[in-house]
C-alpha cells in the first residue's frame, strides 16, 4: 500500500512485532505497482466478493492467482522487513479460502490467525463445524491460539469478563481496531483493569510452542 514503506520504516526502528496481513480484496495503492498485480488482484476480489459462500469452495482456474499474490506480498514483506514472516492473517479474513488452505500458500510453521470462536447459539450448527474443520487443518502445519475473539462488543459486560477467563487456562487472541473511539478508550485504559493478573504474550511465547499455559 501507498504508507508501506514508512510504515515498515517505522516498525524496523522501535522493534515493533509486525506480521503480514495478505490482501486479496482491497485494491492496492501504491502508484507504481506492477500491472500483474493489480490485475489478478482485481480478479480475486471480483471472485471472492461475488458470494459469500465463494471463499469456502476451491477454484481451479483461480490456482496461478493465488498463488502469484501469496508469492509477491510475501516477498514484499521480505523487502520491507528484511525477514520472512512469522505471523499471517488476512483482509476480511480471506487468508482462510479453500485456495490459500488447499494450495498450502502459506508458509509452514508460521502463526496463522484462526477462525472466530463462537459459543452455541452464536453462529448455525454448520458454521461452527465448518470453522471447526478449518481450523483443525490449520493446526496441521501451523501454531494457532486457542480462540479468537473480537474486541467488540463491549457490552454486555460477562462477555469480555468471560473471554479474560479463558485466557487463564488457553492462548487466546483479541481482533482489535483501536482507529475506532470505542475500542481505543477501551485498549488505553480499561482493558488492563479487566485482565488484570493475565500474562499478555508475544505469539512467539505461544503455548502451543512453549507448552506453557494461558497467554492473551
Amino acid at each position: 500500500m501507498e504508507d508501506s514503506e514508512r510504515a515498515a520504516a517505522i516498525a524496523r526502528e522501535s522493534a515493533i512485532d509486525a506480521g503480514l496481513h495478505l490482501n486479496f480484496t482491497t485494491p492496492f495503492s501504491v502508484s507504481n505497482g506492477p500491472a500483474r498485480l493489480k490485475e489478478f488482484q482485481c480478479k480475486l476480489a471480483a471472485h471472492l466478493r461475488r458470494h459469500r459462500l465463494a471463499q469456502v469452495i476451491y477454484d481451479p482456474r483461480l490456482t496461478g492467482c493465488f498463488e502469484y499474490l501469496v508469492a509477491a506480498q510475501i516477498d514484499e514483506f521480505h523487502r520491507l522487513y528484511g525477514a520472512e514472516p512469522k505471523r499471517l492473517d488476512g483482509h476480511h479474513h480471506m487468508h482462510l479460502c479453500a485456495n490459500v488452505l488447499w494450495g498450502r500458500l502459506l508458509p509452514e510453521g508460521a502463526v496463522v490467525r484462526r477462525n472466530f470462536s463462537f459459543r452455541p447459539g452464536e453462529k448455525s450448527l454448520g458454521n461452527r463445524v465448518y470453522r471447526g474443520l478449518i481450523d483443525r487443518m490449520l493446526a496441521r502445519r501451523h501454531p494457532i491460539v486457542d480462540f479468537l475473539f473480537s474486541l467488540v462488543p463491549l457490552e454486555p459486560a460477562d462477555r469480555l469478563q468471560g473471554i479474560f477467563s479463558l485466557a487463564r487456562h488457553h492462548a487466546v487472541e483479541l481482533e482489535t481496531h483501536p482507529v475506532d473511539p470505542e475500542e481505543y478508550e477501551f485498549l488505553g485504559d480499561e482493558v488492563f483493569r479487566r485482565i488484570g493478573d493475565l500474562p499478555i504474550a508475544s505469539y512467539y511465547a505461544h503455548s502451543k510452542m512453549t507448552n506453557e499455559p494461558a497467554s492473551v
